[in-house]
């Protein structure tokens, strides 16, 4: 089992966990591209029992296409995106894989919600693809 560690830009919030992760992937939705600033957000999906944080986050939630909620939760301080939680993935929570202290080891397999992606973002590799979430 990995050890996974990190935290936010200001160090007042600090996770690790114990488990491999149930996913490694990127999300192009308008959603993730806001929480990031970025054009796509890379998660790595973990048990959410085996995740452990130090610090108070702070929290938005919004909901999904799904009409459930997601749980945006990031440093109250510098305003890092740490994790996100979603009712469609009870017991999960998605580590923001930029907090990783190592993340070296990240192999991301899929791509949700391509059919909003930045028209120049071209990914190589052997992704799956799906153009919303897959079901």
């Amino acid at each position: 089992m990995p050890s996974i560690n990190g935290g936010c830009l200001c160090g007042k919030i600090r996770y690790s966990a114990e488990a491999e992760p149930a996913f490694v992937g990127l999300c192009h939705c308008h959603d993730c591209q806001k929480f990031t600033g970025s054009a796509f957000s890379t998660v790595i999906g973990l048990p959410k029992a085996s995740v452990t944080v130090t610090g108070t986050l702070n929290r938005f939630t919004k909901r999904g296409d799904s009409g459930k909620p997601i749980e945006r939760q990031f440093c109250p301080e510098c305003g890092a995106s740490i994790l996100d939680e979603c009712e469609v993935m009870p017991g999960i929570v998605m580590i923001a894989a930029g907090t990783l202290d190592d993340p070296s080891w990240l192999k991301p397999a899929a791509q949700i919600y391509c059919a909003s992606a930045q028209p120049w973002v071209e990914l190589g590799g052997q992704m799956k693809r799906f153009e919303h979430a897959p079901e």
